[in-house]
């Protein structure tokens, strides 16, 4: 693994939650809600159905608890990740070392790592992230998402929202750096699952455009529900 000669500059953008939704600002004050708060705002009613059924089937105290574990693995695992980009010394705990040790092999493929962790606002359609990275895979420039798990997901169908988090994520950083020649169109999911090898999800151009098309229609439903409420 290398890191390009072109690192991008990385937007820290400040984060800020409000009426349990999540925004970006950037440096001029410029606020946008954040993908994920735009995908759980115009989620699909079976979506909703779905997860509702599981918490009623497990209780609501032990979703709550599996919710909370995730999340707490999955930054851990992050943080362990973009020390490694880095060129730092991982420090990891007894239990993320599991998933670490699933995603490390994929992590010694990557190459021209140009943006570690970095905040982008897509101005056009008024949305904002923070992007884990963008770095080439096998020699072929992408932005890529790490994800944790416990068991493989198997099919693009089981990642569910994830495909539409990627995309947005990949016109965000081509709007965003657009004066830095940058210009993805693959994208590079990773699933750290313990005791096993990752799992991968490759995007191709023809499915990037399927999915973005999908998600201005998510964009532009969030806008007329936030029109209409007002």
């Amino acid at each position: 693994m290398q890191f390009d000669t072109h690192l991008l500059p990385r937007n820290c953008g400040k984060s800020l939650r409000e009426h349990s939704q999540q925004y970006y600002i950037d440096d001029t004050g410029n606020r946008f809600p954040s993908v994920t708060t735009i995908l759980n705002a115009t989620k699909s009613q079976v979506d909703r159905e779905r997860l509702s059924n599981w918490k009623a089937r497990i209780g609501t105290e032990e979703a709550t608890r599996i919710s909370t574990t995730a999340s707490r693995r999955g930054t851990q695992t992050h943080k362990q990740i973009e020390r490694y980009l880095l060129g730092e010394n991982p420090v990891c705990s007894e239990a993320s070392r599991p998933y670490w040790e699933s995603i490390k092999p994929i992590l010694e493929k990557m190459d021209a790592v140009r943006l570690v962790e970095g905040s982008v606002f897509h101005y056009d359609l008024r949305y904002s992230g923070k992007v884990d990275c963008v770095a080439s895979y096998k020699g072929i420039p992408c932005i890529c998402e790490w994800k944790t798990a416990d068991q493989p997901k198997g099919t693009v169908e089981r990642l569910y929202e994830y495909p539409l988090q990627l995309t947005a994520y990949l016109g965000a950083v081509n709007e965003y750096y657009r004066d830095y020649s940058i210009d993805l169109n693959h994208a590079l999911l990773v699933i750290a699952i313990p005791d096993t090898k990752a799992e991968i999800f490759w995007f191709e151009p023809e499915a990037i455009n399927l999915f973005w098309q999908k998600w201005e229609q998510r964009v532009t439903e969030y806008w007329n529900r936030r029109y209409w409420s007002w």
